[in-house]
């Protein structure tokens, strides 16, 4: 994936802002207690910076740190190694900086159902902490997470549609998702990086065309699109992809699995960080891109054996009759107010 920003290898790039912005990640995105076991998972393609400053600050406030570095995995949500996932199941809190991330995995869910919290900050590096974290309002992200998470959930049925050619509508499911509601008071529960939210969709009511004009990670050889993805959605399931060279790329990734599922769109999510204002390549962040809509295929919870996000930019969507966002921008009223809270450019 091409980076164009925060691969300097310098030890101190940034070196006053990550201490800030790791601050805000024990503090702010997941308060770490004294006394608290947190495991620092990381692989070989990890940023150290970021990682160590992490584990520092994590010291700072009290808690005990134990960073773990592994070979990096061939695909996102394979198991890591056993000695890792073991560490997991005694940890009081779990972040993650892997590139080949354990979100979905048999170790994460493990993790979770012996109550442990767990951080995905999956590919970051410098640069990305700095701008997702320690720039922002992150309280006031998280407000916008909780709006945008109840007027989707209040409708019947979202509608995205995209300059590319995005015409993709789905039917809400009330039993909600666990992902943008409140964590629980025991027990372990994700959490993801701020300026995200999504709803609960039937996996079946996707229905339409979905055109990925932004990023699409994985597979590895993909990341930043240089032209658009196209697939043909019926009932939930991929039917035809259509592009170019990335296209066919994708498409014999979805097709190695020799699984069905792969081929299941999973969920839907807006992105609206302010520190994100264009796509890297980087799927953390990629997701966040201010007014994108990002969609995951490759549903865990059937059994896919691995997961991948596209982002869909400069969207305009609806909640029934509703408008959300018109062409990237939200227009809706109490979301405006939100954005402008978050200082969000142009609001």
């Amino acid at each position: 994936m091409p980076f164009t920003l925060g691969t300097e290898g310098q030890s101190d790039y940034y070196a006053y802002e990550l201490a800030l912005a790791a601050h805000k990640v024990v503090t702010e995105v997941m308060p770490v207690q004294p006394e608290q076991q947190v495991v620092i998972t990381a692989d070989t393609a990890s940023d150290p910076r970021a990682v160590q400053a992490t584990a520092q600050a994590t010291f700072a406030v009290g808690g005990v740190p134990t960073v773990i570095w592994y070979p990096t995995l061939p695909e996102p949500c394979m198991d890591p190694p056993g000695p890792v996932a073991n560490a997991l199941l005694k940890a009081d809190l779990w972040i993650e900086f892997a590139t080949a991330y354990q979100l979905y995995s048999p170790a994460y869910e493990a993790a979770l159902a012996a109550g442990c919290p767990y951080l995905c900050l999956t590919g970051m590096d410098v640069d990305m902490m700095v701008r997702t974290i320690g720039r922002v309002n992150y309280p006031a992200l998280d407000k916008m997470k909780t709006r945008l998470y109840e007027l989707s959930q209040a409708a019947e049925t979202i509608r995205v549609t995209s300059l590319a050619g995005t015409d993709l509508t789905m039917r809400i499911d009330k039993a909600g998702d666990p992902f943008w509601e409140p964590p629980p008071a025991e027990g372990g529960y994700p959490v993801m990086l701020g300026g995200q939210s999504g709803f609960m969709a039937h996996h079946e009511s996707f229905q339409g065309t979905l055109v990925f004009d932004g990023c699409l990670w994985p597979p590895a050889d993909l990341g930043l699109l240089s032209s658009p993805v196209v697939l043909h959605v019926e009932e939930g399931t991929i039917r035809h992809i259509e592009g170019s060279h990335e296209a066919r790329l994708f498409e014999r990734w979805l097709a190695g699995f020799e699984d069905p599922i792969m081929y299941m769109v999973d969920h839907a999510c807006y992105g609206f960080n302010p520190g994100v204002s264009r796509p890297t390549g980087r799927i953390l962040e990629d997701e966040r891109v201010f007014g994108c809509m990002q969609f995951g295929i490759g549903p865990s919870s059937k059994g896919a054996p691995s997961h991948t996000d596209g982002v869909v930019l400069n969207p305009s969507v609806w909640a029934d009759d509703v408008q959300l966002e018109e062409e990237g921008r939200y227009v809706h009223p109490e979301l405006i107010e939100l954005c402008q809270e978050m200082g969000a450019p142009g609001y």
